[in-house]
């Protein structure tokens, strides 16, 4: 057997068990969470912050964002994230390039994350083309198809400047037309109006396509895309200023949360001085408090910069893949989507 057919059985070894995504509509959390809620510690933390979130649904001047950080959607809380926007229990979502490219609209061209049941040397790993998120794998030659994919839809667009929402909205149309997979975060965006933004958008395989886009420009002598983050920026305080009332469902930290909540302080500075704080927060972490990095800095922390409100708060310090799952279908099942209007908040750019 030659090398290459023995790295190619090895390969197909190694990425043989694909990552299932949890249905949270096939089990009712509700018993749970109310079990949760009468004990202490994290159970506790999450039973109020289900709670929260459940307030957020009822609150008929609320609009809603998820705002997610991290690799909860390789690891199995894909169509978790799809089913809250499908039955609008989302109104916006500010996630991270590699959330919204590396793995949402990857499993929309039909690839998939693997488990990995076993951890060989990673440099073993690297020879295979074989990518590692903890215990998950991704097939590089497969996200190398996003990379290009991503440079395809570049090269059909009008070369002007987008915001990541307006290019993201992009690759929703494409999954309709080329898409493999009805539960894509991004198809379903598209679908419902529902404005996805990514701020650093670039930090992901978009980076990549996108570069490349603009160098074959750059050597074709013709105009290229950009994306313009200050628009990312704009945009999102307008919709935060026509919404008014709003709740944010943060699962990890960083750039996506900063973002979400800065947009109280850029209303103000656009004169807006009667814009409201966010009225419900939640967030799910494991980041340590101590270091002084957003990511871990609590909501508390948040109302001293004049962005959430103190009083209907809630960190919880656990994983987010494996309380996410309960809080989901907790709200799922006590159904208080079923009357809220929907917000439709991409045509505000139409």
């Amino acid at each position: 057997m030659t090398d290459a057919a023995i790295n190619d059985t090895r390969k197909a070894e190694l990425l043989s068990t694909e990552v299932e995504h949890i249905d949270i509509t096939k089990f009712d959390a509700r018993p749970l969470i109310d079990a949760m809620g009468k004990m202490s510690f994290t159970s506790r933390d999450l039973a109020r912050a289900t709670r929260i979130y459940n307030q957020m649904l009822g609150d008929k001047d609320c609009s809603v964002f998820l705002v997610i950080a991290g690799s909860t959607s390789a690891a199995g809380c894909m169509d978790l994230y799809a089913e809250l926007l499908r039955n609008n229990m989302v109104d916006g979502i500010v996630a991270t390039g590699a959330t919204i490219v590396d793995m949402d609209f990857f499993e929309g061209l039909g690839h998939k994350h693997y488990q990995a049941l076993e951890i060989p040397d990673d440099d073993t790993l690297r020879s295979l083309y074989i990518d590692r998120i903890y215990d998950t794998y991704i097939d590089e030659e497969d996200l190398q198809n996003v990379d290009h994919t991503i440079f395809e839809i570049a090269e059909t667009l009008e070369p002007k400047a987008y915001s990541s929402r307006a290019f993201i909205r992009e690759m929703g149309k494409y999954l309709v037309e080329h898409g493999k997979k009805e539960n894509s975060l991004v198809k379903l965006a598209y679908e419902h109006d529902v404005p996805i933004f990514c701020p650093a958008f670039t930090d992901s395989s978009a980076g990549f396509g996108l570069v490349k886009h603009q160098v074959d420009a750059m050597k074709a002598g013709r105009p290229y895309l950009t994306i313009d983050s200050i628009a990312d920026f704009r945009e999102l305080t307008d919709i935060k200023i026509a919404a008014g009332t709003t709740g944010l469902l943060m699962i990890g930290g960083g750039v996506p949360k900063n973002f979400i909540q800065d947009t109280v302080v850029c209303a103000e500075i656009l004169g807006h001085d009667d814009v409201e704080v966010h009225k419900y927060a939640v967030q799910i972490t494991v980041a340590d408090v101590r270091d002084g990095a957003c990511s871990s800095s609590t909501l508390q922390e948040a109302a001293s910069w004049g962005k959430v409100n103190t009083g209907i708060e809630q960190m919880v310090f656990a994983e987010a893949g494996s309380v996410m799952p309960l809080l989901a279908s907790d709200a799922y099942h006590r159904g208080l989507w079923k009357d809220r209007e929907k917000r439709r908040w991409a045509k505000l750019f139409a």
